[in-house]
C-alpha cells in the first residue's frame, strides 16, 4: 500500500485535523520542476483541514542574481553580513519567489497572501563588525497569521523582517520558520530542501531524539553535510521551543511531503522533542494487528501461526511497539513460573522499520520484564533468526532439555525442529 493512498492517510487525520504545519521551503525547491507537485501535496493537506503556513528562503536565487549581475554578494544564507547590494538582491529574489508561490497556490484553487508578520531588529555589531542589514527576529505577528488561517488563507512568509521604522532586514529563513512555528504552536515544522535529510558522517539520520541531535552538534558539528547544518541547528531549536516534530525532507521527491507526513517511516529525517516511540501491552484491538504484522513471517515459516483465539487467550503476554500510535512491531513473553523461566516469542518488526534497532529494544524490554518477575532464564525458539538472537541478544544455543516440560511437549509436537536458545538472567 502506498503511504499516500486514502487508507494510509485516514489513520492520521484525527491527529492532524485543525492543527498547524509550517513548511519551510528552500528557494532552490521553489524553482524545481517538482514544485508544482509539492503544491498539490499542500492542497491535500488543506483539504484535510490542516492549517499550512509557507516560509521560503532565497539564497539560491540571490546567488544566481549576484552572478548574473556580476555583484559580489555577501550573506547568501541570511546569517552573515548583509551589505546594501545583497539586501537589494534579497528583496528582488524574495519578491520573485513569493510571487511564484502565490501563482502556484492560485493554480490549485488555494487562497494565499504574502505577509509582513516578521518584526525584526538589526543584529548589530558582532566582534567589532557591523552586520549592516542582517536582521534577527524580534517577534512574530501571530494574531495576523491566525486571522488569515481562520479565513482559510495560506500565509506566505519571505526571508525578510521589518522594524518599527519601516526598514527592511534580511533574516535567515530557517530562523523565521522556527519563530513562526513557536508563535503558532505548530505540531510540525517541515524543512523542504534539496537534500534527502540530515546527513551525518556520510550517513542519513532517519529519526533522532532532540537531545541526541544536540549532542552531535556540540561534539562534532562538522560531521553534518555543510548544506544542511543550519537545518540541524534550527531543528534542535524548534524542538526545544516546543515544536513536537521537525522533519527534513527532499522536496524533489514526487509525493515526498505526503509520504513523510502520512507514513510511519517517511522519506527523510525526523527530529522529535519527546519519545514518539513506545512499547505498551497489547489490547483487544491489537489482535488483528499482530496477525497482520506477523503474516509474512508465518508464510515464510519464520514464525509459527497463531490463531486469533490463541492470541486472545494469552493477550497479557503480548506487547506492541508503536510509532505515533501505529503498531510496527510485536513480541510476547510467556512465563513458566515453576521453572522460573520465560519464553521470548512472536518477535517481529515490520519490514519498513527493519535495521532501526527496534528488535533489540524489544529483546531488552522482555529481558527487563523477566527480571522484574524474578525469572532466572530466558529462552527463545527460532528456525531462521537464531544468529540474530545470538549476535544481537546475547543468547547461546541450548537443547530441548532446557525447555519447561509443557513447552517441550509443544516443541516435539510441532515438528519444526527449531533451535533452542538460552540466556541466563543475572
Amino acid at each position: 500500500m502506498k503511504p499516500t493512498d486514502l487508507r494510509g492517510i485516514l489513520q492520521y487525520i484525527p491527529q492532524f485535523r485543525d492543527k498547524t504545519f509550517i513548511l519551510a521551503i528552500d528557494g532552490a525547491i521553489v524553482t524545481d520542476e517538482n514544485f508544482a507537485t509539492l503544491l498539490l501535496d499542500v492542497a491535500v493537506l488543506r483539504s484535510l483541514n490542516i492549517r499550512v503556513v509557507l516560509v521560503h528562503g532565497a539564497s539560491a536565487q540571490i546567488k544566481a542574481l549576484a552572478e548574473e549581475q556580476n555583484i559580489p554578494a555577501s550573506n547568501l544564507d541570511g546569517s552573515g553580513i548583509t551589505d546594501a547590494a545583497t539586501l537589494k538582491l534579497a528583496l528582488n529574489a524574495a519578491n520573485r519567489l513569493t510571487h511564484e508561490i502565490l501563482e502556484g497556490l492560485s493554480a490549485n484553487d488555494l487562497r494565499a497572501a504574502s505577509t509582513n508578520v516578521i518584526i525584526a531588529h538589526p543584529v548589530g555589531i558582532i566582534q567589532g563588525v557591523d552586520q549592516l542589514f542582517t536582521g534577527k527576529v524580534e517577534r512574530v505577528d501571530a494574531a495576523l497569521l491566525q486571522t488569515l488561517l481562520a479565513q482559510d488563507v495560506i500565509p506566505v512568509i519571505p526571508p525578510l523582517g521589518f522594524d518599527g521604522d519601516g526598514k527592511t532586514y534580511r533574516v535567515n529563513s530557517d530562523g523565521v520558520a522556527v519563530a513562526v512555528a513557536e508563535a503558532l504552536k505548530a505540531i510540525k515544522l517541515i524543512f523542504i530542501t534539496a537534500q534527502d535529510g540530515l546527513g551525518y558522517n556520510h550517513q542519513l539520520i532517519r529519526q533522532m531524539l532532540v537531545s541526541e541531535l544536540q549532542n552531535l552538534l556540540q561534539q562534532n558539528s562538522p560531521g553534518f553535510v555543510p548544506e544542511i547544518l543550519s537545518k540541524a541547528q534550527h531543528a534542535a531549536l524548534a524542538c526545544k521551543a516546543g515544536v513536537p516534530r521537525v522533519h527534513i525532507i527532499n522536496g524533489k521527491v514526487d509525493e515526498g511531503l505526503l509520504a513523510e507526513v502520512f507514513s510511519n517511516d517517511g522519506i527523510g529525517t525526523l527530529i522529535y522533542a519527546n519519545e514518539y516511540q513506545q512499547i505498551r501491552p497489547a489490547r483487544k484491538k491489537d489482535v488483528r494487528a499482530i496477525q497482520l504484522l506477523t503474516k509474512k513471517a508465518v508464510e515464510t515459516d519464520e514464525l509459527v501461526r497463531r490463531s486469533k483465539t490463541a492470541i486472545d487467550k494469552n493477550l497479557g503476554d503480548y506487547f506492541i511497539f508503536e510509532i505515533d500510535k501505529n503498531p510496527v512491531a510485536c513480541v510476547a513473553l510467556h512465563v513458566y513460573p515453576e521453572q522460573k523461566k520465560g519464553e521470548l516469542a512472536c518477535l517481529y518488526v515490520d519490514s519498513s522499520h527493519e535495521n532501526q534497532g527496534i528488535g533489540r529494544k524489544l529483546i531488552q524490554f522482555v529481558e527487563n520484564k523477566a527480571r522484574e518477575m524474578g525469572l532466572g532464564e530466558l529462552i527463545t525458539l527460532s528456525t531462521q533468526a537464531f544468529t540474530y538472537f545470538q549476535s544481537k541478544g546475547g543468547f547461546a544455543e541450548g537443547t530441548p532439555d532446557d525447555l519447561p516440560p509443557a513447552r517441550r511437549e509443544k516443541y516435539e509436537q510441532s515438528g519444526r525442529n527449531s533451535k533452542v536458545l538460552v540466556k541466563k538472567l543475572k
